[in-house]
Formats: structure tokens, sequence, C-alpha cells
């Protein structure tokens, strides 16, 4: 098969022109834009002669469902009236369909069914697949791309046959991973690497109570999950299904598969309600980052996205919403041990990087969630500051000093750094990026 890197979409080069005349007394903040607002179509997208695209994810040749989406969604806006776009966009919910339909468990796939992969784990191979990891957002991404899509363009070319096959795929799996003690046949483990790569209990996780909930076994990190029901994932997954039920209905005309739909939705969102909120002494009742259905919790957030500081971005509750008050409380503050402080700046990192290293995308998704206008211009300065002088963002870099940094190419860092600045541009936001 062959493929082909696209030219630069007619859309996407009109705003890059209208960011020079936006953003003309920030230069930095124009070149960094310039940067990364096309960095996803230039570096890492390829068009294969199926009708399909491979978007990779950067410094690593395979596609991560999770990351393909998040590094396209900036490019919504612009896709209705720009046909070369619309190919762009269409040809990868195509091909992530196909790979879901392969293998709805795997995580990242290959270009071609070459073996290549991150490593021989314990788990089922196959030559498509990168990586296996169970992560349940990574079912949720490619259902909200497609979507917001179609919303945004009005086109469903993209739900044909291999889209319901893969949606009907996908309730299957939440299902079965509804009751995973009982009725899941998925296992992983990795003979070596840190712990955080594998699966306890013979490769099938802690056991989890029935919650309503639908489990995952790795975050969005691609971290393990200490207990199995990630609530930020649950969320994601309410919303998703909510999406498929009115594609379902609207499009599909399948009224089985949007009252299936539907159901989950409500037995997900009741088990969040019901068994992810703990009532913690000083911040009152806030989300839990994990459960396992046996009144345990894990109170934290990651940085990567689904997060509790994402809920409102991902649809689940608005930003005036109590519990999420009180969590965003928490989780920005030093009773999240994944939050750090430095000289350099402050904000939520993760544990799939080294302690104090604050993550681009957390910095981002703050201000993307956030409806303080000093807030928000204040992270866009941060941003700005913390390049290391390199004109793009980074996974994480040092809380006091930035030019220590992880992954110098990181195409989601950069796709939801020019998310957060064609929207303050857009919507003419200009305490964001004004000089």
């Amino acid at each position: 098969m062959t493929t082909t890197r696209p030219a630069l979409p007619p859309s996407v080069q009109s705003m890059l022109r209208t960011a020079e005349k936006k953003l003309e007394g920030r230069p930095k903040l124009l070149q960094m834009y310039k940067n990364c607002f096309p960095n996803t179509l230039e570096t890492t997208t390829r068009l294969l002669d199926d009708g399909t695209a491979f978007v990779f994810t950067g410094d690593i040749p395979a596609m991560w469902l999770r990351d393909s989406s998040a590094q396209v969604k900036q490019y919504l806006p612009f896709a209705k009236e720009d046909a070369e776009l619309q190919r762009i966009l269409e040809g990868l919910i195509l091909r992530q369909m196909k790979y879901i339909c392969i293998d709805p468990y795997a995580n990242a796939f290959n270009e071609s069914a070459n073996g290549k992969r991150w490593d021989d784990d314990n788990t089922e191979l196959n030559p498509w697949v990168w990586e296996r990891k169970y992560e349940l957002d990574s079912l949720c991404y490619p259902l909200q791309l497609g979507y917001l899509y179609w919303k945004a363009t009005g086109r469903t070319a993209v739900f044909g046959e291999t889209f319901e096959a893969a949606a009907r795929a996908i309730l299957r799996l939440l299902e079965t991973e509804q009751h995973h003690t009982e009725k899941s046949n998925y296992r992983f483990t990795r003979p070596q690497g840190p712990k955080s790569d594998t699966l306890r209990n013979g490769g099938k996780g802690m056991p989890v109570g029935y919650t309503g909930m639908t489990w995952s076994g790795f975050r969005p990190s691609d971290d393990a999950c200490t207990f199995g029901y990630l609530i930020p994932s649950n969320m994601f997954a309410a919303v998703a299904l909510g999406y498929l039920e009115e594609i379902a209905r609207d499009v599909l005309k399948d009224d089985y598969l949007a009252a299936w739909a539907s159901r989950l939705e409500e037995e997900i969102r009741y088990g969040i309600e019901t068994y992810g909120v703990y009532r913690h002494p000083e911040f009152g009742d806030i989300y839990a980052y994990e459960t396992d259905g046996f009144g345990h919790y894990n109170l934290m957030d990651d940085a990567n996205v689904p997060s509790l500081l994402s809920i409102p971005y991902l649809g689940y509750a608005g930003r005036d919403n109590p519990v999420y008050r009180n969590t965003r409380k928490f989780i920005l503050s030093e009773h999240n041990p994944y939050f750090f402080k430095g000289t350099a700046a402050q904000g939520i990192g993760s544990p799939h990087t080294p302690r104090g290293y604050i993550w681009h995308i957390s910095l981002t998704m703050q201000a993307l969630t956030s409806d303080d206008a000093e807030e928000i211009a204040s992270i866009v300065e941060l941003l700005e500051r913390t390049d290391a002088g390199t004109g793009f963002m980074h996974e994480g870099f040092h809380a006091d000093d930035p030019s220590r940094f992880t992954r110098p190419w990181f195409a989601w860092a950069n796709s939801l750094f020019s998310e957060l600045v064609t929207k303050l541009i857009l919507e003419d936001i200009t305490g964001g990026v004004s000089a």
C-alpha cells in the first residue's frame, strides 16, 4: 500500500494567516502557533491509497486511537468547506473503526500488518497491533471524533458498515467489562519494564465489584490502573455513548443500537455518581480518580486526558457543577500527589514521568476548562515561557527548569495547545492572546 503526505489544506492555511493578524503583538506565541497548529498534518499524517489516513503519535511510529483523535480535533472547525481536510478526517475515522474491528482491546496499531510492537507482551498478539493495553478511553475518542465531525460538517459518510460493526464491538466490550471479574478473558502482563506496564493478579488486574461502571486495565497515560474503575474514562464513556445513541437513532436508523447505547450510558452514569464520589474532609464531595467498587479510592489526577480536570471539556458536567468545582480545587492543590510546584511553574504531572515534571497537556487543559480570563491569560504566558526555546510543546518539563523535558516530538501536546489558541482567536477572547 502506498502512502502520501497531505498538502496543507486551504482552511488551515487561512487560519494561519488569521493568526498572523490576531497575534502580531505576541511574536513568540505566533511562532509557537505556526509551529504547532499544522504539526500533525505536516509530520504525523499519511494518506493511504485505500482511502484511509494513518496518524502516528510523533516520536513513536504507531497510531494510538486516543492520540490520533486528539491530534486532529483542533481541525474540526475548519472542515465543513474544505474537501482536503474532509479526506484526512474521514480517512482517519474509517481507519480507526477498522482497527477497532480487528481488536477492540488494543490501544495502538501499525500502519500495516507488519508484526511490529512495543514489546513481546503476554496477551493475544496480532500483527496489526503495536500495543494491547486495554484503555477505555481508546474506544471513546473515535466515537467522539466521528460525532463531532458530523456536527461540524453535516457529513455522514463515515457512518457505514465498518462504523456500525465497530460500534457493536465497543458496546459488547463495555458490557463485558462491567463484569470484568466474572466475564472478561482479557489479560496483560509485560515481562520486562516497570510495574506500571503490567497488570497484577496474573494479568487480570485486582478484583472489582459490580457498580454499573466499566473496567479499564490502563489509564490514558498507558500506566496500569490501581483500581479498575477509572472515573474520568467512565465519564468519557458515558458522553461517547450519548453520541453513539444519537448517531444510531438519527443516522443509522437503528433503534436497537440506540437503546443499547442509552442503557449502558445510564448504568455507567449511575455507577459514577454512586461509587465514584468521595467525601473529602477539606474539599467536600469530590470525584475520585479510581475506585474498585469495594470502598477503596485513589485520590489524584493525571495530566493525560480524560482526566478529572477535563470533565467540562469532555462534556460530562459543566464548570459550575459543585462536585467538579470541589474536585478542581483538590487536584490543583498539593493534596493531589501529582500536582507539582516549582520556581518556573506549577501544575499537574503524571506518574508516567519523573516526579516534579509538569505536563503541557494539563496546563492547556486547565485553561480550556477555566472561565477566569486572568487564569487563562497567565497559563498562555506560562506555555510561552516553558517551551525551552523550541517553539513546541513537550510531554513533561521540570517545574524548576523547563529546559529539562521529555519527548521533544509529542504531537498531541502541540495539537491541544493549538486548540486552545485557536479557540481564543475564533472567540475573540483577547485577554488570553493579546499583547
